[in-house]
């Protein structure tokens, strides 16, 4: 039973939404220092730290954070293992993503697929961080 069938309301309040929305994706991490300094530079942005173990990266209406995989075992132990993603893509829009391809050379050290046009309109180039999670810049070629 949803929220708002136990509540008898028909529209949510200004306090809450009507469906989950993502503002949050966390990278657990063995290096924080490391991991913060490779998005900084491909995000071109100025992390925000909170201590060793913690920083944001604001991407207008997200924030990539990322967390040390040592305070996450002290805080929820056994629920992150740092650099073992395999099957999750974080996906940033940019405006162009063949020049984002150029101005990164000296940033991606491992590139997974150069700037290529998808049969589902985009273009994306794909590439991972130092922990190894999947990267893509992507824009829209085609209209959705």
């Amino acid at each position: 039973m949803s929220a708002l069938s136990q509540t008898g309301n028909s529209a949510p309040s200004k306090t809450e939404t009507a469906t989950p929305v993502l503002r949050n994706t966390c990278l657990v991490t063995k290096n924080v220092t490391r991991l913060v300094d490779f998005y900084s530079r491909v995000l071109g942005t100025q992390a925000k730290t909170s201590g060793n173990h913690y920083a944001e990266c604001h991407t207008g209406a997200t924030v990539l954070a990322i967390f040390s995989a040592e305070a996450q075992e002290k805080y929820i132990p056994g629920s992150a293992q740092a650099a073992s993603n395999k099957s999750s893509i974080l996906e940033f829009e940019v405006g162009n993503v063949d020049r984002e391809y150029s101005r990164l050379q000296s940033v991606v050290k491992e590139w997974v697929k150069p700037p290529t046009t998808q049969p589902w309109g985009t273009r994306s180039l794909y590439f991972r961080d130092p922990d190894g999670n999947l990267v893509d810049f992507y824009a829209w070629v085609k209209p959705r």
